[in-house]
């Protein structure tokens, strides 16, 4: 959050929109710098909705437009015709890298709970417990639908919010506060423009049979982290390393059922820089042996002469690595 000396000028600040009102079709203005040439106004239309495949943060929930972003537009505002922000320019989709009128931007009702939990003294992600995927047409039959959507739970976690409400593995979440979900990311997307400590309705299905729940959404547990940064003479010198908690899985977008050791930061220059390890890997096995824990970790990365023969997983898939 920014502090203005705006010495003695009267500055506007932009109203902030409600980007769930916004509908393909509707048109906008995307405002930012592009290239360095000076502040620019392009325009075009929403495009879609909801996109979920596009790389740039976290919670893969963007608007879809036309309107021209290039380079330099990036935190750029896009706004509508009502003047009020609805998103914050944030990428393209370009093979040349110059604008063919795919780009994105992260809804205001997101941006929305940032500023509001950094005004507030700390961002705090809400958390619901659960997690699944999208339900498709090939298994919407088997689980009592008449039509694809929602998302099928796959995991849920022990005392979370979801359990609590008397949501269980393979009930199917269908909405959120009103807002139809299709996949996981829209779940967690609906989840996260929440604070930690509100309630919203989920209406789920149950065996085939559709219930509303009120779920009170809480904080992650997040007791035994215990994050550590290596050293020494080893593959993993330079990794900040940590256990995996509910927190952590929640933050890095995986799986808490996995469980174990996982890189949460890297110092490019190190050692792990240059073997090429990455965020979000989890350590599975040193020299043939478990790594549950950091301390674990540590007790496996003892010195030693030889190859070290190491197990990662990255996005759902082991490597095998033989390093010297």
């Amino acid at each position: 959050v920014l502090k203005i000396d705006t010495k003695g000028e009267n500055l506007v600040a932009i109203e902030f929109g409600d980007s769930d009102r916004a509908q393909v079709g509707d048109l906008v203005l995307a405002i930012g710098d592009p290239f360095g040439v000076g502040q620019t106004v392009t325009s075009g239309i929403v495009s879609a909705l909801a996109r979920n495949q596009v790389g740039a943060s976290d919670f893969q929930f963007f608007i879809q437009t036309d309107a021209a972003i290039n380079p330099g537009n990036s935190g750029g505002a896009l706004v509508a015709m009502d003047g009020r922000l609805i998103g914050i320019n944030t990428s393209i989709a370009s093979p040349s890298g110059g604008n063919v009128g795919i780009g994105f931007a992260i809804p205001v009702n997101m941006a929305n709970v940032v500023v509001d939990g950094a005004l507030g003294g700390g961002i705090k992600r809400p958390w619901f417990g659960a997690s699944g995927n999208a339900v498709t047409s090939d298994m919407m039959a088997s689980l009592g639908l008449t039509r694809p959507g929602g998302v099928v739970i796959a995991e849920i976690y022990p005392d979370s919010p979801a359990t609590h409400a008397g949501i269980a593995k393979g009930d199917v979440v269908l909405s959120i506060d009103g807002f139809d979900v299709a996949d996981d990311q829209g779940l967690r997307y609906r989840i996260a423009t929440h604070r930690p400590d509100a309630n919203v309705t989920v209406k789920f299905s149950h065996a085939g049979a559709m219930r509303t729940a009120n779920v009170k959404l809480t904080t992650a547990p997040d007791t035994g982290r215990e994050e550590s940064t290596l050293s020494g003479e080893n593959p993993f010198s330079g990794a900040k390393v940590a256990n995996i908690t509910a927190a952590l899985a929640d933050e890095l977008q995986i799986d808490y059922a996995k469980r174990g050791v996982v890189i949460v930061g890297i110092d490019a220059r190190s050692i792990a820089g240059n073997v090429g390890f990455q965020t979000g890997d989890i350590i599975r096995t040193v020299n043939g042996q478990k790594t549950d824990t950091v301390a674990d970790l540590k007790r496996n990365l003892a010195p030693h002469d030889g190859a070290w023969l190491l197990t990662v997983e990255r996005e759902g898939k082991t490597m095998r690595l033989t390093l010297r």
